[in-house]
């Protein structure tokens, strides 16, 4: 039996977390030339989640522990909430190699992890060998279920509302360097079977330098079960004006499970990033909605404080901060990206 007929479910990211899931990052090719000046605000953004959660980091070895705890308790972090794991990686971003948490709240195991493929977005980065074993090794530690399903999925491809719809792009799933064996229709079934999921909506393609094929993390996100925060961009010379508008299109037609609507609220985009001839995937849609704090990607432009002051509007029971992301966006990716949230379930 799959995980949707035992009745696991992926919950959304704003219900209650036990811990967030990261990997810590060393993979000087992912930020060259810039990997050190990641580290300080990235320690801040662990010291922000830590204040409302655990945070489980996987690292290489005892010296990368000891890097990381340097910068820890610089950043003035609550080290009793954080948790190290001599899990080996080859790249950062627990969102799409991290584990998928399950949960079933009437089951007698409570939660159990999907196992998801992982091919560093269609075979771009090799080696990845080691990122597609961590949702094992989690899985080990808790002595937990885990299931393989035996395809590539990443996290930050899909986007759920926790009662029973998903958000994701054609772009990205799509893409024949995922899985070129599965049609749109076979793809649907996984996300049915092994997300827990009634109802898919499919938006097209994701913004300019994202590296993904577009993930929806940088569109499109659920702020609660019927809202969505979706970028858009003001200038019609941007590269992003046509697809970002054909998205709005898209979303006003779509519908939830229960056959309503969306509130879809606008955020906007900031100006290009381009660094050594590179437009960069800059967005605020990449924030990370932790128990206490929704964490957001800022990038020194006058649109910042429009989008904090959006994103707070939407998140009445959390402190919205924004986070300097100049330098992590050179990764090609930001907040959302970097951490995979851990539900909590009674």
């Amino acid at each position: 039996m799959n995980p949707k007929q035992l009745g696991y479910y992926f919950p959304a990211e704003f219900a209650k977390h036990t811990a967030t899931w990261l990997s810590w990052p060393h993979k000087e090719a992912s930020w060259p030339g810039k990997i050190e000046t990641i580290y300080p605000v990235y320690a801040q953004f662990i010291k922000l989640v830590a204040e409302g959660e655990k945070v489980n980091i996987n690292v290489v070895d005892e010296a990368m522990k000891q890097k990381a705890l340097r910068y820890l308790q610089q950043a003035g972090a609550d080290l009793n909430n954080v948790q190290f794991f001599l899990h080996p990686t080859n790249d950062a971003w627990c969102r799409d190699h991290g584990p998928a948490f399950l949960i079933n709240p009437k089951a007698a195991q409570k939660k159990m992890i999907v196992d998801w493929g992982y091919n560093a977005w269609g075979g771009k980065y090799p080696p990845f060998d080691l990122d597609d074993n961590i949702p094992t090794l989690i899985s080990k530690h808790y002595n937990i279920p885990v299931v393989y399903p035996g395809i590539v999925m990443e996290g930050g491809s899909v986007e759920f509302n926790g009662t029973g719809t998903v958000l994701t792009t054609t772009s990205c799933l799509l893409n024949e360097n995922r899985n070129p064996h599965l049609n749109q229709q076979e793809i649907e079934a996984y996300l049915h079977n092994y997300y827990g999921v009634e109802n898919i909506l499919w938006l097209g393609d994701g913004i300019v330098g994202d590296d993904t094929d577009g993930h929806i993390d940088d569109l499109t996100r659920f702020v609660n079960q019927d809202t969505v925060v979706t970028v858009v961009e003001r200038s019609k010379q941007d590269e992003n004006y046509e697809p970002l508008q054909e998205n709005l299109k898209m979303l006003k037609k779509l519908r939830l499970e229960n056959g309503k609507q969306m509130n879809i609220v606008e955020l906007p985009m900031p100006a290009a990033i381009v660094y050594e001839d590179m437009r960069l995937p800059a967005s605020y849609a990449n924030f990370y909605i932790s128990n206490k704090y929704v964490v957001v990607p800022t990038f020194r432009d006058k649109n910042d404080d429009n989008a904090l002051s959006i994103l707070q509007q939407c998140f009445p029971d959390r402190k919205v901060v924004g986070l300097d992301s100049w330098d992590i966006i050179w990764g090609l990716g930001s907040f959302h990206c970097l951490s995979q949230q851990e539900p909590e379930v009674n």
